[in-house]
């Protein structure tokens, strides 16, 4: 077999830690941006809303009218596992199918040219990852599955509930990685704050943290995605503590009406939310992101006032908006007083237009800040001003620092942490100068 691979990930970054796995398995071939020349294709897929369907489904058919001859096109991931007996009926463009369970055995269908469904999700045992986008920086997943009954969730039906990972096989993994060089870690699942509940371990989490806290050379982490109802005051207490793990609190209330939090089946209320988020906001240097969905069934103009209002004045700073997709297997997708295309439309547009304000208004608190950052690389603004984040941010998603490069005698050096003084906010930047080379 040839050797040159193609591979795209879409999706969250659990898909990304798989799409790693795929390349560590995979390392006797030679890596290649362009699709057209490669001799295997691999699209790692996104099967959650319709939006990442139709991406996910487009980009396969792309890049099939692109690749060359006797070339193996590869559909896996959440996608290809959600549909696959439509899927592999309806595209037989597609090579070999596979779902979410044969991460570790991709080497193999290449070799036989089948397709595989495995019964299980995958975990990570001991598996070589390539980690992509950083040399200092990787996700570390906690589990898979979800044992929440979200009324607009569809992942447990094609994830199952939840799987969480071996204590010990996380550390191993922080371990090596600390090993090649990488000292800052973000933890990801679909319910962080529900690990290791699935094995009749209340608060996994703290004894998580307890035990990465344990390895030299960690000096940055955070914790992506608590859900509300598993999610402790002694958890929170617990983060504040830590030397490693940044207050950075990552939490998709998705609403915060009463009666739509239990249309939504989120297993809290309003009381509940607000007690976490003002804890939250009061501890020091804390960072709270949270996710919004606007137009779920049966959602009034009432009701989106009142989350318009709350994320207007809380104060978090970030913030994400999904528009309502109706999915099958869900139990909103039964039910009556649809919200029209339309209306969820200028509902996401009003509100996106609130969450802009409110990273704004974070971002302007920076001004003057004595803080530490990483510097990423070049920027794609001029080549004089490099690429930055605070220490706190998670990669990509939290936003950009502009350092200028010549305002020191030595340039300064990648994926280090430098302390600088942020200077201004241009647009939704901030620019910053370092005060220590």
């Amino acid at each position: 077999m040839s050797n040159k691979l193609h591979i795209v990930s879409l999706g969250c970054t659990k898909n990304l830690v798989d799409s790693e796995v795929m390349m560590g398995k995979l390392q006797n071939f030679q890596l290649t941006d362009d699709s057209d020349d490669a001799d295997v294709i691999i699209v790692n897929t996104c099967g959650f809303i319709d939006a990442a369907k139709e991406e996910s489904i487009n980009t396969v058919l792309s890049l099939d009218d692109k690749r060359k001859e006797d070339s193996l096109l590869v559909m896996a991931g959440c996608l290809s596992e959600r549909y696959k007996d439509d899927l592999m009926e309806q595209i037989p463009e597609v090579d070999i199918f596979t779902g979410v369970g044969d991460y570790d055995h991709i080497d193999e269908l290449l070799v036989e040219k089948k397709s595989r469904f495995s019964d299980e999700v995958y975990l990570i045992d001991g598996a070589e990852r390539i980690v992509t986008g950083s040399t200092y920086h990787a996700y570390i997943k906690l589990s898979e599955g979800c044992n929440q009954t979200c009324s607009f969730c569809a992942i447990p039906s094609f994830k199952g509930k939840l799987n969480s990972r071996n204590l010990d096989s996380i550390a191993a993994e922080v371990e090596g990685l600390v090993k090649k060089g990488y000292y800052d870690f973000s933890f990801v699942s679909q319910d962080s704050s529900s690990y290791l509940r699935d094995q009749n371990i209340k608060d996994g989490l703290s004894l998580l943290i307890q035990r990465i806290e344990l390895i030299e050379g960690v000096t940055s982490a955070r914790i992506l995605y608590l859900y509300p109802s598993t999610t402790s005051l002694r958890l929170l207490k617990n983060i504040a503590k830590s030397s490693v793990f940044h207050n950075y609190f990552d939490m998709p209330i998705q609403h915060i009406n009463d009666d739509m939090l239990r249309l939504m089946k989120r297993g809290f209320g309003k009381d509940k939310t607000l007690e976490l988020l003002n804890f939250m906001r009061k501890l020091p240097n804390s960072f709270v992101r949270t996710s919004f969905i606007v137009g779920h069934p049966e959602e009034t103009q009432e009701m989106f006032d009142e989350m318009c209002e709350f994320a207007s004045n809380f104060g978090f700073d970030r913030v994400n908006v999904f528009s309502y997709s109706d999915e099958e297997t869900t139990s909103a997708y039964d039910m009556k007083n649809k919200i029209s295309s339309e209306v969820i439309a200028q509902r996401a547009e009003i509100l996106g237009a609130i969450t802009d304000e409110c990273m704004q208004k974070s971002l302007s608190q920076e001004i003057n800040q004595e803080i530490e950052l990483i510097i990423d690389g070049e920027s794609d603004e001029h080549e004089y001003l490099l690429s930055a984040r605070k220490t706190i941010w998670a990669p990509e998603i939290d936003g950009e620092i502009y350092v200028n490069d010549r305002t020191k005698d030595e340039n300064l050096d990648y994926a280090r942490i430098y302390k600088a003084k942020v200077t201004e906010l241009v647009g939704n930047i901030l620019t910053a100068t370092v005060d220590n080379a």
